[in-house]
């Protein structure tokens, strides 16, 4: 069973992705397991404080490395073989040849989302890849996350009805788009 494992902290962002569709089915079948673990829980003092100001200065808060270092932590005792995942505009643009090669790796996932402007630069020391959906910022990384899970999921097989549903689509050859697909009835409105 493949693992998803995503830190946040907004789990709730996540539940109706997980909870609905495909990704529900899939979770329901013991193909894949989403899951998040709330980086709230792992933070600092009676308010669970896990953003600081950026140390020299600067605007914004970041989210701070001791935090999210114990949530990488955790993750990882769930999953030891797990790579562990930034969003982040620095990353490595996501393609659908990049969602086929995470279907066919069997090792679970691990997403940081981002909060903020960013995060506590040391983190990286646990990150094996960054990974970005285009040149753009959002204020977090939980939508990112939530595509690219969707978009390797989808490729697994099992999760989708038919075999070639995945093969013959958009993008599966790395370029074309796929062709106009219609339904019935076959003269509609003249």
């Amino acid at each position: 069973m493949r693992k998803f494992q995503v830190i946040t902290l907004f789990p709730e962002m996540m539940t109706g992705v997980f909870n609905n569709s495909m990704m529900w089915k899939a979770q329901k079948d013991g193909i894949v397991e989403l899951t998040t673990v709330n980086l709230r829980e792992f933070g600092l003092g009676p308010r669970r404080q896990v953003d600081d100001t950026p140390y020299g200065g600067g605007d914004g808060m970041l989210l701070m490395v001791e935090p999210l270092w114990k949530a990488v932590e955790f993750a990882k005792s769930q999953d030891e073989t797990a790579k562990v995942v930034l969003m982040s505009p620095r990353g490595q643009r996501w393609k659908q040849a990049k969602a086929q090669q995470e279907a066919d790796d069997d090792r679970g996932v691990i997403f940081i989302c981002g909060r903020y402007e960013g995060v506590d630069e040391r983190i990286l020391e646990l990150v094996d890849e960054q990974w970005s959906i285009g040149d753009f910022v959002l204020t977090g990384g939980e939508l990112a996350a939530m595509m690219m899970i969707d978009s390797i999921v989808r490729l697994i097989p099992g999760v989708l009805g038919g075999e070639k549903s995945a093969e013959i689509e958009s993008f599966s050859d790395g370029e074309t788009l796929e062709f106009p697909q219609y339904t019935r009835p076959e003269e509609f409105k003249g």
